[in-house]
């Protein structure tokens, strides 16, 4: 398999036949515009449906056919939800100071708290019927291709509490559980700092641009991102808290009234994952923890400092020749040369999606950190949604959430039951696109040595994230839930837990005063109430990029339809039985995951050893 390299820096493809690559998008293929007329009626049009169905699902109890019937309507019904929830979210992300679309996702989540009574009483329906009723349902021809949901439906509903008990934690959900969540989206989307630059000139710097100026080669730049960017965090920190506990004792709350012993039982049943198999990952990870590490210290050496700050972690060592910024056309030209050259209908699709202008990443004020892709099952199409502010780490990014959308792309011919794939499979997708785009460019013998050492400096920033920084959040977020069961946890014991768990993986590639006590604050990811526990699955999702990866350099092109297979396999299954049938190997196996983990030691060796001169 070869890729022809292609200097990102400068040529723009010509198969785009564009000066300027636009890098703000459009959603007009779903609704006219916000409160226009189309959304207006499809609005009204589905809390009518939501209503009338709702009061149709009781009668259909122990009849096989008329509760085919409803959950046929129910996976369409959700269609709809999820493409004006979409459409909120992509509204509330590009401009979070819009009041206007912060009462309606308001709103929403009170629509949504309607659609969950839904499907508590499927779910419920389902759990109730005998064997005989159970197994004519799953003969119903309306539900072909959808008996993994209906048995996740069934299993669920065994686990949740009275239709009235979940009726009620519904309702509770719109101003507790979510609430918490949108604050902190409204609180992080607004907020700024004062910051001094090196040269001398103070701005007020959007929280959104934090993490960029924090990947900055110049480390005064982003050691004053740090402190600076640190203060708002604080200020808020009572607040945020209280946001954190809000969110993490409702779900406590509700465990054990829905037959759940331990906190990570939900989050384990919606990645479709086993607690064995994330056991061994993790097991794996500790085990071999020192070669992520010795990425880290190799990094603190070619800084010139005997450790790192927690704000040197996401910032190359190894600057990219170039001194100009990567620009966006020329940021989208590398990502589809490299898929083209590797994937040529990955390549098509990313062409796509640039000319149907699916991608959001213009840098102002307003937007919400972070980045997404998001999708309308109702529309068949994607949107990904991030800030782009001319660095590597946002061209990985690009590729990174483009790999999800063509995760959702391969599924479109899936019915909406079958195309429902956990968190932890998403992941592989979006991993598998990053190591396309940086093994694309790396495979090129004419590659200059200086962007050789750039892109394995990339690489290590990866395996760092993966292996090091996002276990840690696994490792925070569990102690935080033990403790959060005795009571609600002081901004001040958040802060060391957040710095023990920093230290637990960290080690001494740290500076003595180099953690971040506030990461619980500012990582977006604690507060996200749809799912809990959301930072395992990126690891899951890597680590398992890797074996798919391996298979694709050994095999080629002959390995794409598998890996379409793949994709189109994870809404149908759990992530033991694909692995299995994908690959043949045990997710439960600690040996597994270790070679996963291994497999970054040759790009490890190829970066200390292109970079020892340095």
């Amino acid at each position: 398999m070869y890729w022809q390299w292609q200097d990102p820096f400068y040529p723009v493809s010509d198969v785009m036949n564009a000066s300027s690559t636009l890098d703000c998008w459009s959603l007009d293929s779903w609704f006219s515009g916000f409160n226009q007329p189309d959304y207006a009626d499809f609005k009204e049009d589905l809390i009518k449906d939501v209503t009338a169905l709702r009061t149709r699902v009781p009668a259909a109890r122990n009849d096989a056919a008329t509760l085919a019937g409803l959950l046929h309507e129910w996976e369409s019904l959700q269609d709809r939800l999820g493409h004006l929830g979409a459409y909120l979210g992509c509204l509330s992300a590009a401009d979070a100071t819009d009041e206007a679309v912060q009462v309606e996702e308001a709103w929403f989540s009170t629509l949504n708290a309607e659609s969950s009574k839904i499907r508590t009483l499927v779910q419920a329906a389902l759990a109730q019927l005998d064997e005989a009723t159970w197994a004519h349902l799953l003969e119903d021809a309306r539900l072909r291709q959808a008996e993994h949901a209906v048995r996740r439906m069934r299993e669920a509903g065994r686990k949740q509490m009275t239709t009235e008990m979940e009726a009620l934690a519904a309702d509770l959900n719109v101003t507790g559980l979510h609430a918490w969540g949108r604050l902190y989206d409204t609180l992080s989307g607004r907020m700024t700092f004062p910051m001094t630059f090196p040269d001398g000139h103070t701005e007020s710097v959007p929280m959104a641009r934090r993490r960029a100026l924090m990947s900055e080669p110049d480390r005064r730049l982003r050691e004053a991102a740090f402190h600076a960017g640190q203060k708002p965090w604080q200020d808020q920190a009572v607040t945020l808290a209280a946001s954190l506990n809000g969110i993490a004792g409702t779900r406590l709350g509700l465990d054990p009234r829905r037959g759940r012993s331990h906190f990570l039982d939900e989050p384990l049943f919606d990645g479709a994952l086993t607690r064995a198999s994330l056991e061994a990952m993790m097991e794996a990870i500790h085990t071999h923890i020192e070669l992520p590490r010795r990425a880290l210290r190799h990094a603190a050496t070619l800084q010139g400092t005997p450790a790192l700050h927690f704000f040197d972690l996401e910032a190359p060592q190894i600057a990219a020749p170039e001194a100009a910024a990567l620009t966006w056309d020329q940021a989208c030209a590398t990502v589809e040369q490299s898929f083209s050259a590797a994937y040529p209908k990955l390549g098509a699709y990313f062409r796509e999606i640039l000319s149907h202008r699916w991608i959001e990443a213009q840098a102002r004020p307003g937007k919400r950190p972070g980045a997404f892709c998001t999708g309308s099952r109702l529309r068949r199409e994607e949107r990904i949604y991030m800030t782009f502010h001319g660095t590597m780490h946002d061209m990985v990014t690009l590729a990174h959430e483009a790999g999800h959308a063509w995760h959702s792309c391969v599924l479109r011919p899936q019915r909406s039951w079958a195309a429902d794939y956990p968190m932890t499979l998403a992941e592989t997708a979006s991993n598998f696109g990053e190591m396309i785009l940086l093994t694309g460019l790396m495979a090129d013998p004419n590659l200059p040595e200086g962007m050789k050492a750039h892109l394995l400096d990339q690489e290590m920033l990866r395996a760092h994230a993966n292996l090091i920084n996002i276990p840690m959040r696994y490792e925070f977020e569990k102690a935080f839930y033990t403790e959060r069961r005795s009571g609600e946890v002081t901004p001040s014991r958040l802060n060391e837990l957040m710095s023990e768990a920093q230290q637990k993986l960290y080690g001494n590639t740290l500076l003595a005063n180099g953690t971040d006590p506030l990461f619980w604050a500012s990582k977006m990811h604690f507060f996200i109430t749809g799912v809990s526990f959301y930072n395992f699955p990126y690891v899951f999702g890597y680590l398992l990029s890797q074996a798919l990866f391996a298979r694709f350099k050994a095999e080629g092109a002959s390995f794409l339809p598998h890996y379409e297979a793949f994709l189109a396999a994870t809404g149908g299954a759990s992530c033991e039985e694909i692995v299995k049938q994908t690959l043949g190997e045990d997710l439960t196996d600690t040996q597994f995951w270790a070679r996963a983990v291994k497999s970054i030691e040759p790009a490890l060796t190829a970066y200390e050893a292109t970079t020892a001169a340095r």
